[in-house]
């Protein structure tokens, strides 16, 4: 007998909604900063419905202007914030290649993995545009190398978490070694804009590598997990698939009358996801249609304040018999195996 087909279901948690002028309709005071508190909570409510995944979208600059420009920690120290005080969901905060140092961006990963005993994971993100590139004192890369980039930066996260052997510390007390030198391997790798000399600082992480999420148009294959898909679900060559799903939901109002006085607002241009307007019910339709051709789903609410409750008490529960639970690590709530270590038998 062939088994069912299973979802693993994550959501995006950033600011106040996917919508760009979800703060208006957010429920917040005007001029009411969004704190670690309303994170915390965000997160808190995504675990307790059986999310196996949150992520944290980010942007080097504000990712919008005027009134609706949003202002917060970055995505990192947002993950790490809430790191001890989740047990299940996996967090994964959104770091970009072309403006962040590939050694500080998988010691950041790894301090992750270990402070959530193997939940971290790592949206790649590729902001390249003048503003992002400015405040690196950098111009934006052509896109080609853009995508060297991108893959090397990758690569050399992999290898530097890799760069100790999962039985490389010791601890022998009687002789005062902590670590097996012949078990902790240097990386040299050379990018367009960086070069890494050495081990990472950190042991491998609890995961051995974190989950690496990427729009599939990036086309790292292999080199990501979790391949991010829009309306073309079939154009990845990831281990896992993920639907990218912006979700407006019936309320208090019906959804589309939602979503006009929303866009009244400012408009929500789409960028390629899939995007429901309408009722849970239906909604719970649709993902029982992608069981099967997808791996999983990331939900972006439009509202969180609106939307996210209704995913929590109405979609998951009505996807109870096919949706993933969450497992002990995030490879496990996504039926990923624990990687190998590239320099395992090696000698330095």
């Amino acid at each position: 007998m062939t088994p069912s087909p299973r979802l693993s279901l994550a959501v995006e948690l950033d600011g106040d909604g996917a919508h760009p002028a979800a703060w208006r309709h957010s429920g917040r005071p005007p001029g009411a900063v969004l704190g670690g508190a309303a994170v915390r909570a965000a997160v808190h409510g995504a675990e307790r419905a059986g999310f196996v995944l949150a992520t944290f979208a980010d942007s080097p600059v504000p990712p919008s202007s005027g009134l609706d420009a949003a202002g917060r920690l970055e995505a990192g120290t947002r993950a790490a914030f809430v790191a001890t005080t989740t047990s299940r969901i996996g967090l994964a905060p959104t770091l970009h290649v072309a403006t962040t140092e590939p050694f500080h961006l998988a010691t950041q990963l790894a301090a992750l993995d270990h402070a959530t005993h193997g939940r971290g994971g790592w949206v790649v993100g590729t902001a390249n545009d003048p503003a992002a590139a400015a405040t690196i004192g950098a111009t934006p890369l052509a896109p080609a190398d853009l995508d060297r980039e991108t893959r090397d930066v990758v690569d050399t996260a992999r290898a530097l978490w890799d760069s100790w052997e999962d039985d490389a510390v010791i601890k022998d007390v009687a002789t005062g070694r902590y670590l097996d030198p012949d078990r902790v391997h240097h990386v040299d790798a050379v990018g367009a804009r960086f070069t890494v000399r050495g081990p990472l600082i950190t042991p491998r992480p609890p995961q051995g590598q974190l989950v690496v999420l990427a729009d599939a148009r990036l086309g790292l294959g292999g080199l990501a997990d979790v391949a991010l898909v829009g309306a073309d679900l079939a154009a990845a060559d990831s281990p896992v698939r993920f639907a990218e799903v912006e979700v407006v939901l019936d309320a208090d109002e019906p959804a589309a009358d939602r979503l006009a006085a929303l866009d009244a607002d400012t408009l929500w241009e789409p960028g390629g996801a899939l995007r429901h307007v309408g009722s849970a019910d239906a909604l719970v339709t649709l993902l029982r249609e992608l069981a099967g051709v997808v791996d999983g789903v990331r939900f972006h609410p439009a509202v969180q304040a609106v939307d996210l409750p209704i995913l929590a008490d109405r979609v998951l529960p009505a996807l109870a018999d096919l949706r993933r639970p969450p497992g002990r690590t995030l490879r496990e709530s996504l039926g990923l195996p624990r990687p190998v270590n590239r320099f395992a038998g090696s000698v330095r």
